[in-house]
């Protein structure tokens, strides 16, 4: 046998042999994992990009919303001898919490735009009401005669100061105070208003009430610091996310909006109704809900490409079986050009879902796809049976993937039933391949 005549056996047994192909395709298919994930790092750049502009308007108009209180502040003296044991005197706080705190609200939600992107704020009227009581303070070891009973703060804690759209005036055992910015201390709450209310160690019962008109973006929150919170809100809005420590004992959720009830116990929480200082912590008791924008374009389109993988291997697997059955030779380069068909679903359905609704985008990128393919293997000698084949696989697919889409709780199920049905059929189709054949080109 000549040089020449083994290296044209050679050649034959490279294009004909089965192993060598399947090889071929999967450099192929790892070759493809470059744009796939350039892909997804150009969703989530887009992703990233509209954060900023959503954060841009929430600072302009208001962030987030998480209302802390009221709650009342107390100073007493405190004494110590310094190094030159000379008595020393300091100011230190301890905090009262309210025994009933009522809290009743309407949220009214806008959709800003700038640009492609969108930001869901809102308007709030919030109304608090409840009663405060002056507890026996043996606990605190606080000498009764050290307490500046008229040096009281009523304070209220929020997050976001430029929210606040008209002053605040609140009701104290029948009288009227106008409230001013700053807390004095950061223990509870490091931002809000406050207004000095004289007590004394005789109060008992104090009733108060106040309303809050607020602006604020995408959430709110609340922090249940009564000895019961009871919390009644309703919105026009219809896609909310409850979220935080405690989740509405009633809700209701329809095309027309929501109501939603809390009701917490102290016995929920993990600190007192009164302590001295910084000793608890209130933030993780803290609960409310999430405006959500259901069409979420990014969010699913990152969810979707980690499918594209899946969709290239499907989509190489027809031609590479319709290579064994009709004995119709597949380049690798063709191979490549329809890989890179199938990852281009990916760029036309981020790029169109930012102009039309993703329904309407997925709908049109898998028909650009599906029909870009199919007239390729056409073209490429196919005959019309493995082209009608190879359109209704592409429909499938992509029509599967929308329905995983969707029932995002059961993906995995979906998923793994897919997958044992997809195998099931290369199975069945495949049972009497005889491969060791293949190997010698016959």
């Amino acid at each position: 046998m000549t040089t020449q005549d083994a290296i044209s056996k050679t050649g034959d047994f490279i294009r004909n042999s089965a192993s060598v192909k399947i090889i071929s395709i999967g450099i192929l298919v790892l070759v493809l994992l470059i744009p796939t994930s350039m892909i997804s790092s150009l969703m989530r750049e887009r992703e990233s990009r509209r954060d900023s502009v959503v954060a841009e308007i929430t600072q302009k108009w208001g962030s987030a919303q998480t209302i802390t209180g009221p709650f009342l502040t107390v100073p007493y003296k405190s004494f110590y001898k310094d190094d030159d044991d000379k008595v020393r005197q300091v100011i230190n706080y301890f905090h009262i919490l309210p025994d009933k705190l009522r809290i009743t609200g309407r949220l009214d939600p806008q959709v800003r735009y700038r640009s492609l992107y969108e930001a869901v704020v809102y308007e709030g009227r919030i109304d608090l009401s409840g009663a405060f009581t002056v507890p026996e303070l043996s606990q605190l070891n606080i000498e009764l005669d050290n307490i500046l009973w008229q040096k009281a703060v009523f304070a209220i804690g929020l997050t976001d100061m430029r929210g606040i759209k008209e002053n605040i005036n609140v009701i104290f055992a029948d009288e009227n105070y106008a409230v001013s910015p700053g807390l004095k201390t950061s223990d509870i709450a490091r931002a809000g208003v406050s207004a000095p209310v004289p007590l004394s160690q005789g109060d008992r019962a104090k009733e108060f009430s106040f309303s809050l008109n607020l602006n604020g973006s995408e959430q709110i929150r609340f922090t249940p610091l009564g000895e019961e919170t009871v919390v009644s809100l309703k919105s026009s809005w219809a896609s909310p996310s409850f979220n935080g420590a405690f989740l509405p004992s009633q809700r209701q959720i329809s095309e027309d909006g929501f109501v939603a009830n809390w009701r917490v116990l102290h016995l929920n929480r993990n600190y007192p109704q009164f302590w001295q200082g910084s000793r608890y912590k209130v933030d993780d008791s803290r609960f409310g809900l999430k405006l959500l924008i259901t069409a979420d374009v990014y969010q699913k389109s990152i969810r979707i490409a980690k499918y594209a993988l899946m969709f290239v291997v499907f989509t190489f697997s027809a031609f590479f079986f319709s290579e064994i059955i009709s004995k119709n030779k597949v380049h690798p380069i063709q191979y490549l050009l329809i890989g890179l068909a199938v990852i281009l679903f990916y760029v036309l359905l981020l790029s169109i879902s930012e102009h039309l609704s993703f329904d309407s985008a997925y709908l049109l990128a898998s028909f650009a796809v599906t029909v870009l393919i199919t007239a390729y293997s056409r073209g490429m000698g196919q005959n019309k049976q493995f082209t009608a084949i190879l359109f209704s696989l592409l429909v499938s697919l992509y029509l599967y993937l929308y329905i995983v889409l969707q029932l995002e709780d059961y993906a995995l199920l979906m998923g793994s039933v897919g997958l044992l049905a997809v195998l099931g059929t290369v199975m069945f189709i495949t049972r009497k391949v005889n491969w060791y054949a293949l190997e010698g080109g016959e």
